[in-house]
């Protein structure tokens, strides 16, 4: 793994809201730090509802994570385009958040409960 990329379990519970909607609860959510950046909160897919996630065109690539996979969500009030995104298949040295979603914190609301 780069050495500026840690991954551990997020303490306590974790929630995601989309437009007054509840889009996922978590208490086994990691935490990914990288460099001087935020950290950002990953998912596990089974604690996301996720029929609220429709799968866009866009990818996006990182050299230390792979290529990313770019998700909107919908609600009654709208969509919120690429919202989330997910390595499906994620570089071994990051191999722990295949199967974990992460929301931008600029369209979503990401928080401890």
């Amino acid at each position: 793994m780069a050495d500026h990329i840690t991954i551990r379990r997020a303490p306590g519970t974790w929630v995601v809201r989309a437009a007054g909607n509840v889009v996922g609860e978590s208490a086994r959510a990691l935490e990914l730090a990288e460099g001087s950046l935020p950290p950002v909160i990953y998912f596990p897919r089974a604690d996301i509802a996720m029929p609220f996630l429709e799968r866009t065109a866009r990818k996006t690539a990182c050299p230390w994570k792979g290529e990313a996979s770019h998700y909107s969500i919908v609600t009654g009030a709208g969509t919120i385009t690429d919202a989330a995104w997910s390595y499906e298949t994620p570089k071994d040295a990051v191999a722990r958040i295949a199967g974990h979603l992460a929301f931008s914190p600029e369209k979503v609301t990401v928080e401890r409960l």
